[in-house]
């Protein structure tokens, strides 16, 4: 634990250091007062490196802009050329890693969200001598690749906390929408909260996360079926949004809570729509993902120590959400 304490602290000041600055990416630093992270320093004095993203973001879910946005403002910093794709299927998001490590890029940052399909095309990379960390998903089984770090919350926890706080709000019974069949994420999350859930029960509803319009009726159905539902949980802002009108239109009385925070997510939360979001902060996943391989190829630093960087959980609710206001707006948070 101290190891893994004193490793964060090593990144929190070189990250200090080298400045969450946006620069160009010729190395032009752009000063925009609207955004807190382009307000001093240049690029670094250091080689240029191309490094490949690969995720499996769905088009149209904002959770990935922000992950994206993190890895664009450490790239620029680090003098880094970000080559990022995505892929919401998994043998579709392996070719893609496959296709960075036949580029020999300088480093990869991969999500795992069905490990099994993934993990052997990163193992090639860390074969290939190529820097390779993981982020946001996979962080029960990144270990098994050869990969050196990983960013993001365990899942697993994250949910039994989230099931905790709904236990202490009354819920009685609570509605997990998994938007991503398959992925090891979402389930554990789920079954976390029936974990921490221990005045309930958790019922799992599986919808169209690339649909929200089908999402939202999906979710009206199985409240107006089920008037019993007094809590429903989104995995993520998108879907949670989605939800205020699913329970309106059912004439349900359930609350809304979510996993995953955007502007719009955070304004609903100022407006009492939805009652808070378990936050796993997905701009310093995509920001320290990318820093850690510029370190890697730097001096051959291993962020962590080969454990999880915790990013999250934290709660976002009435009590703290004009703190972070400002960073959602501008997609920091």
């Amino acid at each position: 634990m101290k190891s893994f304490k004193k490793a964060i602290q090593i990144l929190a000041s070189l990250t200090l250091i080298g400045g969450l600055a946006a620069c160009s990416s010729t190395g032009g630093a752009q000063k925009n007062a609207a955004d807190p992270a382009s307000t001093s320093g240049g690029t670094v004095d250091t080689p240029r490196l191309v490094v490949a993203m690969v995720t499996h973001g769905a088009p149209g879910d904002t959770f990935w802009d922000l992950v994206r946005k993190g890895a664009e403002d450490a790239a620029k910093k680090n003098n880094i050329e970000l080559r990022y794709s995505n892929d919401p299927q998994a043998p579709n998001q392996a070719n893609l890693v496959q296709a960075a490590v036949d580029a020999k890029v300088d480093g990869i940052a991969v999500t795992l969200p069905n490990a099994e399909a993934i993990g052997p095309a990163a193992q090639k990379a860390v074969t290939a001598k190529i820097p390779t960390v993981a982020l946001n998903a996979g962080m029960d089984e990144y270990q098994k690749y050869g990969i050196s770090g990983f960013f993001g919350q365990e899942e697993k926890v994250a949910g039994t906390q989230a099931g905790e706080r709904l236990n202490n709000d009354g819920a009685k019974h609570a509605l997990c929408v998994i938007h991503e069949q398959g992925n090891s994420s979402q389930e554990s999350r789920c079954a976390g909260l029936a974990d921490g859930l221990s005045g309930g029960k958790v019922e799992i509803l599986y919808v169209n996360g690339q649909d929200l319009t089908a999402a939202q009726a999906t979710m009206q159905a199985k409240l107006a079926q089920d008037p019993n539902i007094d809590w429903v949980m989104g995995l993520q802002a998108p879907v949670a949004i989605r939800a205020i009108d699913a329970v309106s239109a059912a004439g349900s009385q359930a609350k809304i809570a979510t996993f995953d925070t955007n502007a719009e997510l955070v304004d609903a939360i100022k407006n009492q729509k939805i009652a808070w979001a378990v936050d796993q902060q997905p701009y310093l996943q995509g920001y320290l993902a990318v820093d850690a391989l510029w370190l890697a190829k730097r001096n051959g630093a291993t962020v962590g120590g080969g454990r999880p960087v915790y990013t999250g959980p934290s709660f976002v609710d009435e009590t703290n959400v004009d703190t972070i206001a400002a960073a959602a707006k501008a997609g920091l948070r």
